[in-house]
C-alpha cells in the first residue's frame, strides 16, 4: 500500500502488487524571464514545504502508513531512477531532497539548528543561557530522537 498525494492536498491509499517506482513529482518546465523564474521558484518551494509538512502530519496522525517515511536506501534508489530519466528529473529530485533536509534541520530538536534557535530564543527571553546540565540532557534526548528516526527510516527501507 502506498499513500499518493491528491490534487486537493490530501492523500489517497493505493494497493500495489509487484515492483514499481515513481518520482514524488513530475518536473514542469516553462520559459520565463528572471522575475518570473524567481517568483515561480519561490512558489514551488513554498508548495513543496506545504506538501512535505502535510505528509509528515499524515504519518504522525496515521492517515497514511509510516512506510512512507524512508531513508538512505530509498533516496539512493529514487536518485538513480531520476538520473536514468535525465538531468531535469535528477536536479528536481536533488532539489526536493535538499529542501526536505533543510526542513528537518529546522525542527526544534536540540542537536539540529532548530534546537539551537530554541536555545537562543530561551536565552533572549530569560536573559541567561540554559544550565550546562539542562543543555547536556536536552542534547542527549535530541540525539536519541534523531538517531531513532534514522534507524526507523532505515528499517522502513529494508522491510516496507
Amino acid at each position: 500500500m502506498t499513500g499518493t498525494p491528491t490534487p486537493d492536498g490530501g492523500f489517497e491509499d493505493r494497493f500495489l502488487i509487484g515492483i514499481g517506482a515513481s518520482l514524488f513529482f513530475e518536473p514542469y518546465t516553462e520559459p520565463r524571464g528572471l522575475g518570473g523564474a524567481i517568483t515561480a521558484g519561490a512558489q514551488s518551494v513554498v508548495e513543496s514545504l506545504r506538501q512535505n509538512l502535510r505528509g509528515i502530519g499524515a504519518i504522525i496522525t496515521g492517515q497514511i502508513g509510516s512506510c512512507n517515511l524512508q531513508g538512505v536506501i530509498r533516496i539512493a534508489e529514487v536518485s538513480g531512477e531520476a538520473a536514468e530519466r535525465g538531468p531535469d528529473y535528477f536536479i528536481s529530485i536533488i532539489a526536493g531532497l535538499s529542501l526536505m533536509i533543510g526542513l528537518v534541520n529546522l525542527l526544534p530538536i536540540p542537536v539540529l539548528d532548530g534546537g539551537h534557535l530554541v536555545f537562543h530564543a530561551y536565552e533572549a527571553i530569560a536573559r541567561r543561557p540554559p544550565s550546562e546540565k539542562a543543555m547536556r540532557m536536552m542534547m542527549s534526548v535530541g540525539l536519541t530522537l534523531l538517531l531513532s528516526l534514522m534507524v526507523f527510516a532505515l528499517l522502513n527501507d529494508l522491510f516496507c
